[in-house]
């Protein structure tokens, strides 16, 4: 492996790193919605993969848009062989917020957020999202591991969302799904009404 040093601390005129291995995402599946009541990627169905060919898998959601005012978007996973989405999720949830009149800002615990063995969808919003036309909810989920049969699956979220109270929520969420049978299921939905518009991505890490 080739080391680089650096005079003067800036990276500006280095081209290259050597053998240096930063990873790399590869882009997997993008399903779109329309009036969508949910978004589902299932391993070996319309080409997505999520098995042991990567150690971390990131899904990335872009601008969805609800149906509904105030719905909530969530997500909950399949074993494999397993139906319902209803795998057992023990999660932690915490959000910054801000208002658009400068009246209200701060960092809070949602309880209602979490979960303790609990079967639900997993909320990634703690408010809910507003259904205007120009109101919706970006982020991303991590999922590790996700064919272990050795180790439960984590996952991390954060996104931002644009509230129905006209505020931007900064939602961190974390957790695992306490199971050593691999998850080959993820689904996406809110939990009123359908998914208007928006993407979501899946890529798989090296």
């Amino acid at each position: 492996m080739s080391i680089v040093t650096l005079n003067d601390r800036a990276v500006r005129s280095v081209t290259a790193f050597g053998s240096l291995n930063t990873g790399s995402m590869v882009f997997i599946k993008k399903l779109t919605a329309s009036s969508s009541a949910t978004l589902s990627f299932v391993d070996g169905s319309d080409s997505v993969v999520l098995d042991s060919t990567y150690k971390e898998y990131m899904f990335t959601y872009n601008n969805i848009h609800p149906a509904t005012d105030a719905a909530k978007f969530t997500f909950q996973g399949n074993a494999a062989g397993g139906s319902g989405y209803n795998e057992t999720i023990t999660s932690t949830f915490f959000y910054a917020y801000h208002d658009e009149a400068d009246s209200e800002q701060g960092v809070s615990y949602y309880g209602s957020g979490d979960q303790a063995q609990g079967t639900s969808f997993q909320r990634l919003s703690s408010g809910g999202v507003g259904n205007g036309n120009d109101e919706s909810v970006s982020g991303y989920l991590h999922l590790f591991n996700p064919s272990s049969t050795t180790f439960v699956k984590h996952f991390i979220s954060s996104n931002s969302t644009y509230q129905d109270s006209n505020s931007v929520n900064n939602n961190y969420i974390s957790g695992y799904f306490n199971t050593t049978s691999a998850i080959d299921e993820i689904q996406f939905k809110f939990d009123s009404g359908n998914i208007d518009t928006g993407d979501i991505c899946l890529y798989g890490i090296l």
